[in-house]
């Protein structure tokens, strides 16, 4: 039996997937959540679920950010982006965050679905057009880790600060402790060599330099 959890906020795309899923095997179980507080409360309540989908354009944290949290606090669960949003430059990102996969949402429902059967199996899917697309892009682009050298822990202190998150907040996400989240934020001001937020967060909101 396969249980899914689908994070998406906007009721009719969240149900047609939910109806879609179905289709997968016989004895499937789905869940549906509306944001990230959501996704994480029933993620917590049913460490089962064998593969979550998550939109992108989330209330409040971004779909993007809380891949990064899925993958501190669930790390074995894979994550399967499902976006309108399928440029290379957010593609790649995803698949640097941990996604094991990018479904535009302009495919159709059975490609969806054998895009999570790949999944499932072990495999990292992505349309054809986008591997390609990936490929060419790999390697051209320096992302702000790059080019200040933070792990993924400080990469996932930081998107989290981009939104706006206190220290509480971002420690509770993670479920770290705030002092652990304070050691991350020191940690990213030394590597980016500034000394409080907004000029962290101006850094890292410049465009990426191509090399």
């Amino acid at each position: 039996m396969l249980k899914l959890l689908v994070i998406e906020d906007h009721a009719l795309v969240r149900e047609g997937l939910l109806q879609a899923l179905k289709g997968l095997e016989k004895n499937v179980v789905t869940l549906g959540a509306t944001d990230a507080d959501a996704g994480l409360e029933l993620l917590e309540a049913n460490q089962d679920v064998d593969l979550v989908l998550l939109d992108l354009m989330l209330p409040g944290t971004s779909g993007m950010a809380l891949l990064g949290v899925l993958r501190k606090r669930f790390p074995t669960i894979p994550v399967v982006i499902i976006s309108a949003l399928d440029d290379t430059d957010t593609v790649m990102r995803g698949l640097r965050q941990g996604a094991a996969g990018f479904v535009p949402k302009s495919s159709s429902t059975e490609v969806m679905l054998q895009a999570l059967r790949d999944v499932l199996a072990g495999e990292v899917y992505l349309p054809p057009r986008l591997r390609d697309t990936a490929a060419r892009g790999s390697g051209r682009s320096r992302t702000v880790a790059d080019r200040y050298g933070l792990t993924p822990g400080q990469m996932r202190v930081l998107e989290l600060l981009t939104e706006g998150k206190t220290n509480r907040q971002i420690a509770d996400l993670l479920g770290v402790t705030e002092g652990t989240v304070k050691i991350h934020v020191s940690a990213i001001f030394k590597a980016m060599n500034v000394t409080n937020r907004s000029q962290a967060l101006l850094l890292a909101s410049k465009p990426r330099v191509r090399v």
